[in-house]
């Protein structure tokens, strides 16, 4: 499956217009068909992704784009048009479920340009394209002139917009293709507005991480970019926090099924994301460590990578599994009307609730706690978080109270984070058979016991700035 970042701009022009001198190739005039498929109530199109198959000189082509921070994800597969590519659907489970995809629109196009070359550089490919809807009225059609970055940058980009403008292109729809044949518009987000009632709270939290989850789910599947991992992790365990949170709010029985379904999609994602961590941590011990016992370490992170990947396998069954479309169903329909056995209980009172016991068992544990009870506090730690987020009506000494208590999260997580590193490359010590690899593992594993220390001379500190924050919040 090839990936490319897509990076354009459209532009229209009138009936007059011709492209300016650009130097670089003429790409002579290609003409192709392209068969829209989504959804028969268009979820691909409300989540602003398109999935269309080309066919070009009798040679087809499916194509899929996804949003991107930079612009769009362009994944290509060649094959017939008879059905979906196997790796092409998985990406899109989480915006189909069960519901079958099926072609929405047919776009005949004629396409002429040029590819632009600075000095040996192919920089970009400008193009007028002419298209016609197919099965429509005969006057369906539309012109746009577009500008795909292809080895360029966004000044490479701007330059020859700068030059089309000033040949008489101006600002044109700016939609897809897909968009503008079928008169959709791209999808927005509402105003953010912060629900005052609990229910509504609820609601939109439920709603928000689930969001998440839906938006992350490609990625994780695709694996080039770990952070779309670890937001899809988060909104699942924020959601179990949530759950947990809102209490008496909610039938229990209810919650307690979705937070073990919820557990359970937690802890198929969690070894591949740990894994992830510690790999890209160790990645900067081992350049620390110099050129000698940095390249004797060379192994434990191929074990390590070794071990993602089955871990990824693994992870990837799970969410191939009718489990994970069930949670997504149970979410959605629990976003939209929770199991709401008391609509007016207090959020706020169950946020300080949170925070009280943490207070007591930070109390119990005293000045110097063992590894494990710190793991302990950073797990209630993020309760009292996410139960606090849950209730907070967004003021000053709430979102002080949320600083707080992510900051001190932060610090118990590096420290546990050290100490499974630590664990973690004394048993690769155990397989290890060269001399040189072993004195380089003995130096991460001090590191590692560096690291655990000096997370344990911040704790007092954060766990003080927590308290003073909670004062002002509550009292």
């Amino acid at each position: 499956m090839r990936a490319t970042i897509e990076r354009e701009v459209k532009l229209e022009a009138g009936a007059g217009f011709r492209l300016p001198d650009l130097p670089g190739a003429d790409i002579g005039t290609r003409s192709f068909v392209s068969t829209y498929h989504d959804t028969s109530d268009m979820r691909l199109a409300a989540a602003g992704i398109t999935l269309r198959h080309r066919v070009e000189l009798e040679i087809g082509l499916w194509q899929l784009k996804l949003p991107h921070p930079t612009g769009r994800l362009e994944l290509e597969v060649p094959g017939g048009g008879d059905h979906v590519p196997a790796e092409i659907a998985a990406l899109l489970t989480a915006y189909m479920r069960r519901a079958p995809l099926e072609p929405v629109a047919a776009l005949h196009t004629e396409r002429a340009g040029v590819r632009v070359r600075e000095g040996e550089l192919l920089v970009a490919e400008v193009v007028r394209d002419t298209v016609v809807v197919l099965g429509g009225a005969a006057d369906h059609r539309f012109e746009e002139l577009e500008i795909e970055l292809l080895d360029g940058d966004s000044d490479a980009l701007a330059r020859l917009e700068t030059l089309l403008r000033d040949a008489g292109a101006y600002d044109g729809d700016g939609r897809p293709k897909l968009f503008r044949a079928l008169d959709i518009h791209r999808p927005t987000s509402p105003p953010a507005r912060h629900p005052k009632r609990p229910v509504d709270k609820l609601r939109a939290s439920l709603a928000s991480n689930l969001a998440v989850i839906v938006a992350s789910d490609a990625g994780t599947r695709l694996g080039a970019d770990p952070e779309h991992l670890h937001q899809h992790r988060v909104a699942a365990r924020r959601l179990r926090a949530v759950l947990r949170a809102a209490g008496p709010m909610v039938d229990r029985h209810w919650a307690d099924g979705l937070r073990r379904e919820l557990g359970w999609l937690g802890r198929a994602l969690g070894p591949v994301r740990d894994l992830d961590v510690m790999i890209e941590h160790l990645h900067r011990e081992v350049t620390a460590l110099g050129e000698g016992d940095g390249s004797a370490a060379e192994p434990l992170l191929s074990t390590l990578e070794s071990d993602r990947e089955r871990a990824r396998a693994a992870m990837l069954d799970a969410l191939g599994e009718p489990r994970y479309i069930d949670l997504l169903d149970a979410l959605e329909h629990a976003a939209a009307d929770p199991a709401v056995v008391d609509p007016d209980a207090s959020l706020e009172r169950r946020a300080r609730r949170e925070y009280r016991r943490l207070r007591r068992d930070v109390r119990a544990a005293g000045p110097h706690p063992p590894d494990a009870t710190l793991h302990r506090l950073r797990i209630q730690v993020k309760r009292a978080r996410y139960a606090a987020e849950l209730a907070s009506p967004r003021t000053g000494p709430w979102n002080r109270l949320l600083e707080a208590c992510k900051h001190l999260q932060e610090v118990l997580g590096t420290h546990q984070d050290a100490c499974v590193a630590e664990a973690q490359l004394r048993e690769l010590a155990r397989i290890q058979i060269t001399s040189a690899t072993l004195l380089a593992t003995g130096r991460l594993i001090e590191r590692e016991a560096a690291r655990q220390a000096a997370s344990r001379l911040t704790y007092p500190e954060a766990w003080a700035a927590l308290k003073t924050a909670a004062r002002r919040t509550w009292e």
